[in-house]
């Protein structure tokens, strides 16, 4: 009763963004990412990526932590801006709470877009990253939010950081519009 209530529950909720189209520039990457935004899975992710995209939050916004073989990292709209104190970039947030985790069984293969967050699993905010390759040792412990469906070439060309924590060296690559699409 409770599988069938809850159904009911999310055809009747207000239709979420179904994805992300990123423009990308820099010494690395040039290009548009889409992406796949998983509401069924993670909604209230979903809704505040979505929401932040509307406001035009991660417009400008760098990839801070980029590590290869691994994922490239984004979304810092606080610290992470062009132009900004990058030595500060992925300390931040948003203006928004703090997202309780939506766990779930789909795994971490190259092109899912996952939730950043600190030790606490319930930190997630406004950080989120792209996988380059498998990453089976962070499923069921890091939201999934998305999967990239066009432009991982895109994604591959991301200028790399240096150094065990990917940090970048000079002038980053950055989100230079993300629009929600339907």
């Amino acid at each position: 009763m409770y599988k069938l209530a809850a159904a009911f529950a999310l055809l009747a909720s207000p239709a979420l963004a179904t994805g992300l189209e990123v423009e990308i520039e820099g010494e690395g990457a040039n290009g548009t990412v889409s992406i796949d935004l998983f509401d069924d899975i993670a909604p209230k992710h979903v809704e505040q990526i979505a929401a932040l995209a509307n406001e035009g939050k991660y417009d400008g916004v760098v990839f801070h932590r980029v590590i290869d073989g691994f994922m490239a990292q984004t979304g810092d709209v606080e610290h992470g801006r062009l132009g900004g104190d990058m030595r500060r970039a992925g300390t931040g947030g948003s203006d928004r709470a703090d997202l309780p985790a939506e766990f779930s069984d789909f795994e971490f293969d190259r092109g899912v877009v996952g939730m950043a967050r600190a030790q606490d699993p319930n930190s997630a905010n406004s950080q989120f990253f792209i996988m380059f390759e498998p990453g089976p040792y962070l499923n069921g412990k890091y939201t999934v939010v998305g999967q990239v469906t066009d432009g991982m070439d895109v994604v591959d060309a991301i200028k790399r950081g240096e150094g065990q924590n990917g940090a970048i060296i000079g002038q980053p690559d950055v989100m230079k519009k993300v629009t929600v699409t339907e």
